[in-house]
């Protein structure tokens, strides 16, 4: 597109063109263009089909706010949290949404205090209170007859010692082969497919624990998907605070990779595999796997105090510990850890992780998050250490929909930045 020309500015009802936007904003017409591809600015052609024109109050704005910038190259990383990614940093753009909102150490969903909601409401009615603002007493998630066989088929036909993430993983495509409307993006088809989707999920997993009836609570019926122990009601409650808690946190990185989907208009199981690809390194849904190993080899060794020191000896980063987001303790790691706490059978890993927080204070001012209450959930109840990636991914695929949602309402294709090219000059001699 070419430039219109600076003194022509006022000849379209007062909006400036792409070269005085530049000049206001001091950066080049080129990056001017790229802040529009990421929805940082409104465009609009030029009258007579030459170059664009801008909302010169936009551009103010924008140049008040501080023009976006990719992050400086050898910027240290974040500690490991499961959510350690949830800043809106980096070179992407700020994006607005209504669905949560972090401020002051508190998280919030559609205005409402977050760890309130999962303390009063089980997470199958917070999820529709995320997806709707409407909150349904006694609503609970079943699973279709025709997606849920496939899906347990497919999960079904894995290795011996495939783990719950792969299972879920293989369930994802085969319930979207399954479904012949997966493309239809109306509002009401992609809620159907949230609400078919999780339960699912959940219920390919292969039984380890007491069969459970399919009316039952989802947090029951995941409970047996990771476990062969017998629930207790503490144990569940402590298990369906942690989905709830986890249904969203911002724009984490897998929620980044939902939006960018969904901007491409994928379909909504293909933006939760876009989620599910993102969780899949140790700096976000794995991190909780790091602290139960952590918090196990602490029970092992009777105390914190050696296993630390080796991890600092190490330079290796105290997996549980320390948020971006939260100057003092995660909030969701403060309710997880009171509903621990009324878990009999959770009492030593509980202990092993104050233990942890306690000693690694005298080293650095962190914190639990909750990726160490997950920990200590998956300990205390003989599940895998996998099982709070799972648990993770089960409660943040409510959040993906619901982002996801928020962003088939946007104008396609505007999760589309530039790059910032810095490789050889053309032109270059043929190979």
């Amino acid at each position: 597109m070419t430039a219109q020309p600076a003194a022509a500015a006022s000849a379209d009802g007062g909006r400036i063109s792409t070269r005085e936007a530049a000049r206001r904003l001091g950066v080049k017409p080129e990056t001017v263009y790229a802040y529009v591809s990421r929805g940082l600015l409104g465009s609009r052609r030029a009258a007579g089909g030459r170059g664009s024109t801008f909302d010169p109050g936009e551009v103010a704005a924008l140049a008040r706010r501080g023009r976006p910038a990719p992050a400086a190259p050898g910027t240290p990383a974040g500690p490991a949290t499961g959510d350690g990614s949830d800043t809106a940093g980096g070179g992407w753009s700020r994006i607005r949404t209504g669905i949560t909102l972090i401020e002051g150490d508190r998280y919030y969903f559609r205005g409402v205090d977050a760890t309130a909601l999962a303390a009063t409401y089980s997470y199958e009615e917070v999820a529709e209170w995320l997806w709707t603002g409407e909150l349904r007493r006694g609503f609970r998630l079943t699973a279709p007859e025709q997606p849920l066989a496939a899906a347990r088929r497919a999960a079904g036909s894995l290795p011996a010692g495939s783990g719950p993430m792969d299972r879920i993983r293989v369930a994802l495509i085969a319930a979207a082969v399954a479904d012949p409307l997966r493309f239809d993006l109306s509002r009401d088809a992609v809620l159907g497919t949230a609400r078919n989707l999780i339960p699912v999920l959940v219920d390919a997993l292969p039984r380890i624990g007491p069969p459970q009836p399919d009316s039952a609570r989802l947090s029951r019926r995941l409970w047996s998907g990771l476990t062969g122990r017998r629930p207790d009601e503490p144990s569940l409650r402590a298990l369906d605070t942690a989905l709830a808690l986890l249904i969203d946190h911002d724009l984490a990185a897998s929620t980044m990779a939902v939006r960018v989907a969904a901007s491409a208009r994928a379909h909504p199981y293909a933006v939760v595999s876009a989620g599910l690809g993102a969780l899949e390194g140790p700096l976000h849904g794995q991190a909780s796997a790091l602290a139960h190993r952590l918090l196990t080899e602490v029970l092992e060794r009777g105390g914190a105090g050696p296993v630390v020191a080796e991890y600092l000896r190490a330079g290796r980063h105290l997996p549980g510990l320390g948020h971006l987001l939260y100057r003092g303790e995660d909030p969701r790691a403060r309710l997880l850890f009171a509903r621990l706490a009324e878990v009999p059978a959770a009492a030593d890993a509980l202990a092993a992780a104050r233990d942890v927080a306690d000693t690694a204070a005298g080293h650095r001012p962190l914190h639990a998050n909750v990726d160490l209450a997950l920990a200590v959930l998956s300990v205390s109840s003989g599940m895998p250490a996998e099982a709070g990636e799972t648990v993770f991914s089960v409660a943040r695929t409510a959040g993906w929909i619901a982002h996801a949602l928020e962003e088939y309402a946007e104008p396609a294709m505007r999760m589309r930045p530039s790059g910032s090219y810095d490789g050889p000059r053309p032109p270059r001699p043929l190979p």
